[in-house]
């Protein structure tokens, strides 16, 4: 792991909530990544996923934006939860203003966020020249009106990152010559989990298992993804009145226990680790969480043979949708950002898995290597003010 170029520690004034904005990298001064709220969250676990923003932005095939992640260590849930995001925000306020484009990620809305900045005249974050550009500022505009259209009854942005997992990992089972109807358990069913089961049911995929922060359910002919997602509460967790009777309800932790042929964690970080890595029955992982597996339980993943389709190339979805859009590489339509995101999802893990083949090297490891950030510049502010006092 290197070093990032900007970390920011927050502490709140009303609660005892702690945040921390980093910035990996910037590219032409510009850097976009998401902000997580959890109980859990920590400094270090801000610094790697700012970090596999930066190799996600290249795996995007992003000329523009460098990586960053801000993370709040707070209860999500919490009445107040929104109230703290505002003051972590209005912290941040002035990178956001000047090119750190701040997003949502796990216990965060996308549309809080929004409204966050809108209260202080920001519509998207921008830098100085990207604020002067009509191209850029008919990008944005496009942009909100996708953000309302909705694509298989989903709402068009809750589907993106999900969607580009299930793509991904429908290319790696393909590369692997894998059996028609392959089982898949989902852990974590938020937007991405949810998206993503419901994409790869849709590709002949059973889903035999999914997993919340509440409880586990399993059948063997596969659930019935939609019905799941239809009777989800407001935090996104299932609801067992609705289960159907040959459904087989397992506390939360035993995911790791259902037989299966692909494995897609879609939540919180190192749920895979040191102390479970080893249970693991499926033949390949799919990362729709970052940073998913430790570094602990990656060595153990190595070590057992298991393929990996690693987070920044299967979960990209969601800023390949604000980049294309943004910056005018797609026409503005919903299913022309689907495709755009099936088309690079799949031509990343293809050429992660052949190139892996090639090597006979663990995915990760040549990941890591063939998306590497190769620029790092400053923030268009702090680089103008450079050059003025030069």
């Amino acid at each position: 792991m290197t070093k990032p170029y900007l970390v920011i520690e927050w502490n709140d004034t009303e609660t005892d909530a702690q945040g921390w904005l980093v910035v990996h990298n910037f590219k032409n001064g510009y850097a976009g990544g998401g902000t997580r709220m959890h109980p859990s969250v920590t400094k270090e676990e801000v610094e790697r996923l700012a970090e596999a923003m930066a190799y996600k932005y290249v795996a995007g095939d992003s000329g523009t934006t460098g990586g960053c992640k801000a993370g709040i260590s707070y209860d999500y849930k919490a009445p107040d939860a929104k109230a703290v995001l505002r003051r972590f925000l209005l912290a941040m306020m002035p990178y956001i203003d000047n090119g750190v484009s701040l997003g949502s990620d796990l216990g965060t809305k996308y549309e809080d966020v929004l409204q966050i900045f809108n209260e202080f005249g920001i519509d998207i974050p921008l830098t100085k020249s990207m604020k002067q550009d009509p191209a850029i500022l008919q990008g944005i505009k496009d942009f909100d009106g996708l953000m309302k259209t909705r694509i298989d009854g989903l709402l068009l942005n809750d589907a993106v990152t999900g969607y580009g997992v299930a793509f991904s990992a429908d290319e790696a089972w393909k590369f692997k010559n894998g059996k028609e109807g392959a089982r898949v358990v989902i852990q974590g069913f938020g937007c991405v989990g949810a998206s993503c089961a419901l994409k790869l049911s849709q590709l002949g995929y059973q889903i035999v298992g999914i997993s919340d922060a509440n409880l586990l359910v399993t059948c063997e002919d596969g659930l019935d993804v939609q019905k799941l997602m239809d009777h989800k509460n407001v935090y996104g967790e299932m609801d067992p009145d609705y289960f159907e009777e040959n459904y087989t309800v397992r506390p939360n932790v035993d995911w790791l226990d259902v037989d299966c042929d692909i494995l897609i964690p879609c939540a919180l970080e190192d749920v895979i680790n040191k102390s479970n890595a080893d249970r693991v029955k499926a033949g390949l992982i799919v990362e729709a969480a970052n940073i998913p597996i430790s570094f602990d339980g990656d060595e153990i993943i190595k070590q057992k043979g298991i393929d990996l389709v690693n987070d920044f190339v299967a979960n990209l979805g969601a800023i390949r949708f604000y980049d294309a859009v943004i910056f005018g590489l797609i026409k503005p339509d919903p299913q022309a950002v689907m495709d755009d995101i099936e088309k690079l999802c799949r031509k990343n893990t293809y050429r992660l898995f052949s190139e892996a083949k090639r090597q006979i090297r663990y995915q990760r490891d040549v990941a890591y290597e063939i998306f590497k950030p190769q620029v790092s510049d400053l923030l268009e502010f702090a680089d103008s003010c450079e050059k003025a006092i030069l």
